[in-house]
């Protein structure tokens, strides 16, 4: 579907530390790891929120997103029949087309992108790790062949880089730097969804660029998708 106005289904606070995943009704089909941009207010503030795609279902996609400043609590206060505009979807999502055995590993809000990315895949081993609680373990478990929960620590240590040809990741930046340190010289080849600040969501703006090996690139247009191998991790 294009960009535009659309009604919110369901918006549900789902964790103590104020995450929520809020339903859009529509026929809509991004790819695994792209996102929109979500506004449901006129001139303040005045950048719309980037959200990567949690969930699609029949009528209607999901967003999870934590609560964190004023875009967010607005979109928090959102309930059922309320508008909301969605543009997008926007960047370049997980190769679905590899051959090979994929591990997806998510830490902190870098597991909203990953269900949508499970169920496009077949039922690969899924990593999560969450700072105080498991999240939505049933839906998660549904779409994995595997999966591995941790509350604390790092889920990182709970994965064996032999054992897959292909990891998605999406995550902090610091997990993201430690996966690509830790799985270097083994099997597998690592993939991860970066998060940066966005402002424009078609890289225009340039306030998402980020250091590869192939010079700067924009998270939002080029990504948020890269080869861990090819971020310039110590210049982000």
């Amino acid at each position: 579907m294009p960009s535009g106005s659309y009604k919110v289904l369901s918006n549900e606070r789902i964790s103590n530390d104020n995450m929520w995943v809020m339903k859009v009704a529509g026929d809509f089909k991004p790819a695994a790891g792209q996102f929109f941009m979500l506004r449901a207010w006129d001139k303040y503030p005045v950048l719309s929120r980037p959200i990567s795609v949690h969930d699609i279902g029949d009528g209607y996609i999901a967003f999870m997103y934590r609560v964190v400043g004023e875009g967010t609590e607005i979109l928090s206060r959102l309930t059922k029949g309320d508008d909301i505009t969605l543009a997008g979807p926007y960047g370049n999502g997980f190769p679905l087309d590899l051959k090979g055995k994929i591990a997806l590993i998510g830490g902190g809000m870098g597991v909203a992108p990953l269900l949508w990315t499970a169920k496009q895949l077949n039922k690969p081993d899924v990593y999560l790790g969450f700072r105080e609680e498991v999240l939505l373990e049933d839906e998660y478990k549904a779409a994995a062949g595997k999966l591995v929960t941790k509350i604390g620590g790092t889920i990182l240590d709970d994965v064996d880089y032999d054992a897959y040809d292909y990891v998605f990741a999406c995550g902090p930046l610091g997990m993201e730097r430690a996966l690509a340190n830790m799985a270097r010289g083994h099997k597998a080849k690592v993939y991860v969804s970066l998060e940066k600040h966005m402002a424009c969501g078609m890289g225009a703006c340039l306030v998402c660029s980020c250091s590869t090996t192939k010079g700067n690139k924009k998270v939002c247009k080029d990504g948020p998708v890269f080869l861990a191998d090819e971020v310039l991790f110590d210049e982000l």
